[in-house]
């Protein structure tokens, strides 16, 4: 079974370590980036199943990240992390595709339940593609005997 790669995207550089460190302490592995920008360059080479996405960010908020990481990237679930959450930012964020919110200071095991949560969804989401595509290549058994009647 694949292992979940998570990405923390974030502005406070001591929050990005701190939680980086006790998030691999449980296992998983993780990157980070201190914008969207350098999220999104990350996105470019490394397979990363969920990012963890701070709304308030200098530049290109979180938001606008999580717009342009769910064009790109549609597979990648995003969580919102805030320390200065409004419900019409909840609600932005939950209408561009994020998949959940969660607001700071958050707890290490409540970051990695919701991250869980998101991972398993897309797990869901990437089996019923595959299904899909394989369905595409198989044929009936009705096409089979019809195809050697001929």
């Amino acid at each position: 079974m694949e292992k979940m790669k998570i990405m923390l995207v974030d502005d406070e550089e001591r929050f990005l370590k701190t939680t980086k460190k006790l998030i691999e302490k449980k296992g998983y592995e993780v990157l980070t980036a201190q914008d969207g920008e350098e999220a999104l360059e990350k996105l470019k080479s490394q397979n990363v199943h969920v990012v963890i996405l701070d709304v308030k960010m200098p530049g290109m908020d979180g938001n606008e990240t999580l717009k342009a990481v769910k064009a790109l990237y549609p597979l990648v679930e995003v969580i919102m992390l805030t320390g200065h959450a409004t419900v019409d930012s909840a609600i932005d964020g939950l209408k561009s595709g994020a998949n959940d919110y969660l607001m700071k200071p958050a707890d290490i095991d409540e970051i990695i339940e919701k991250a869980t949560e998101a991972f398993e969804k897309r797990q869901r989401l990437e089996e019923k593609i595959r299904l899909a595509q394989s369905k595409k290549y198989m044929r009936s058994p009705r096409e089979i005997l019809k195809g050697d009647d001929e």
